[in-house]
């Protein structure tokens, strides 16, 4: 259980990292600016989210923070989900359903280096 609690922990932190870094330094891909746009998230909520991941990613790598990274995880994409369920867009709230498991998924399997 441990090594499926890292790999998804690493999983974990690459994609929020990623999406976070993507977003403060503006390099979002043209095909993920046209899903927010439709979403009516405004650029500065953007760039708050990003920020906010990539804090995530950092309170999820650490033991004694990683219940708190995931539940701030979890969160911004339930939120996510909500912006797109408000703008009508049921595709993009159903793909986003996978990532909100995998939080919840680490919070029940537990770091992998706690004791």
């Amino acid at each position: 259980m441990k090594i499926i609690s890292g790999l998804l922990l690493l999983a974990s932190i690459g994609l929020t990292a990623r999406h976070g870094w993507a977003g403060v330094t503006g390099h979002v891909s043209p095909a993920a600016e046209k899903i927010l746009g439709g979403l009516g998230i405004a650029p500065p909520i953007l760039v708050g989210l990003s920020w906010l991941n990539l804090l995530v990613a950092g309170l999820v790598f650490f033991p004694a923070t990683f219940f708190a990274g995931n539940l701030l995880n979890a969160a911004t994409i339930l939120l996510l989900i909500a912006y797109a369920l408000r703008a009508g867009n049921l595709p993009t709230a159903l793909v986003e359903m996978p990532f909100l498991l995998l939080p919840l998924a680490l919070i029940w399997l537990k770091h992998p280096l706690a004791r």
